[in-house]
């Protein structure tokens, strides 16, 4: 399918939409470890994605969303739940979810308010058992499953993913509308295969011709700048495998392109089957990432850090029902990942429980752009053995702070991302930056004082 094809297949409203309800369905997709700027709509010249910058084209793209905490199982925790991981408390993978707080997340209020509901792929909080019995539709797993389920070791899991989309939505009614939440496993890495990224074998010749640049931070003078818990880290260990050599660097960045274009190729097939079922224009598509993923820049792989190569990830939100003026657009303002929660229950005229810490995208999307935040609370608590060092920080519109948390005495950075996007340049002893660095200190004590004070049945507010 062209991209003019599959903006026809998008927008298209046909008969049988009539007999729909107004309420709208919600197709949410999550990319495993998709780093905002892995898309073509985002800028990167290399890697393609014709269908999910085709709903770019037609939707509304946040170019900074960024997630709370960067490792997926308290990223979606956070994205399910709507709150910061110092409130849902989910922390390592063996951490499971209260049965009150199971209540309070967003495919239990939408099944609630009558909505078909349905989960595809990895859940990601491994604690108990799978939650079949509280979707209409299951066909998740727990653990971070295989590329390569089935015995012929042909299909891909992210064709099989592709399938049972398209299950899914052969199996709608058009008096019930549906949020099927959709979590693929790329372009996450194989981790216990040595080699990582296994890329759908048809995908074999996709950047072949193409020469990857290396980031300028991959320089060696990066990460020697940054606390020897960083140095000595699960991060390092990784980069050792996937980027120490030039070959190795080109062979992984483009196994994690091809992985991203296997899912974008689902996503044609998913809203081509919306516009033959007569589904598209009560259709939302929203696409995101649990967290971004480092390509060698400060001389690391993975994630969980403070940078925003691991924080940051893509956000597209596609509604037919937007006007035409108001399609197309990109929208800059600072959004999160708990904000995901609060947005899919107000596109469904749910109203999402006081105690939600994120906001409703909805008047962004709208274009009826209210005052928004210019700050938010980064922490990273996962324990790993010591591998992985805690964080927690500030980052504002203009400036980054962290803190280490686990090293003795008092190490940080701060960056000023208006002249140092990159974070170049750590800041946190230079005089002149003192009263910066202080301001910010206050926030993260202002932060975990008021997240210390969050009680369920009480409505949230950031701290003044």
């Amino acid at each position: 399918m062209n991209r003019r094809q599959f903006l026809s297949a998008a927008c298209g409203a046909p008969a049988l939409l009539r007999a729909q309800s107004k309420r709208p369905n919600i197709l949410f997709l999550l990319g495993d470890d998709h780093r905002w700027d892995a898309l073509g709509c985002m800028g990167d010249p290399l890697v393609k994605t014709p269908h999910i910058d085709a709903l770019s084209s037609r939707g509304v793209t946040f170019t900074r969303n960024f997630v709370t905490t960067a490792i997926c199982v308290t990223s979606r925790a956070s994205i399910f739940t709507g709150l910061y991981a110092h409130t849902h408390r989910i922390l390592e993978f063996r951490n499971s979810f209260s049965p009150e707080l199971w209540t309070r997340t967003y495919p239990m209020l939408l099944r609630r308010a009558g909505y078909r509901t349905g989960f595809i792929g990895k859940f990601g909080i491994d604690g108990g058992k799978a939650p079949a019995e509280d979707f209409d539709y299951w066909r998740g797993f727990l653990g971070q499953g295989h590329y390569f389920p089935k015995k012929d070791g042909k299909t891909h899991l992210t064709a099989i993913q592709g399938d049972q989309m398209i299950e899914f939505l052969q199996g709608s009614k058009p008096d019930q509308p549906f949020c099927l939440s959709v979590s693929f496993k790329a372009p996450h890495v194989q981790d216990e295969d040595p080699r990582q990224f296994l890329y759908d074998p048809r995908d074999e010749a996709m950047y072949q011709d193409v020469r990857i640049p290396l980031p300028q931070t991959a320089a060696p003078r990066y990460i020697e700048q940054l606390p020897l818990s960083v140095q000595r880290s699960e991060g390092r260990r990784r980069w050792a495998v996937r980027f120490s050599t030039p070959r190795l660097y080109q062979e992984s960045v483009k196994g994690y392109y091809r992985l991203i274009s296997g899912v974008d190729r689902q996503v044609g097939r998913v809203v081509e089957e919306l516009r033959r079922l007569g589904l598209a224009g009560n259709t939302i598509i929203i696409y995101t990432g649990d967290n971004g993923f480092y390509l060698s820049e400060h001389g690391l792989a993975g994630k969980w850090l403070m940078h925003e190569e691991s924080i940051r990830t893509p956000l597209i939100m596609y509604d037919p029902r937007l006007d035409k003026d108001k399609r197309g657009r990109q929208a800059s303002q600072m959004v999160l990942n708990i904000d995901l929660a609060p947005t899919m229950l107000d596109m469904a005229g749910v109203q999402p429980p006081v105690s939600m810490q994120g906001r409703s995208l909805v008047p962004l999307v709208s274009g009826t752009a209210p005052r928004w935040r210019s700050e938010f609370f980064y922490e990273h608590h996962f324990r790993n053995n010591g591998w992985i060092p805690s964080t927690e920080g500030v980052r504002t519109n203009r400036y980054k702070y962290t803190k280490y948390t686990d090293e003795p005495g008092i190490v940080e950075e701060l960056y000023d991302l208006e002249v140092d996007m990159q974070e170049e340049t750590n800041l946190a002893e230079v005089p002149k930056y003192r009263p910066r660095l202080d301001a910010l200190r206050a926030r993260r004590e202002a932060w975990l004082h008021r997240l210390d004070e969050w009680r369920p049945d009480q409505p949230w507010s950031d701290p003044s």
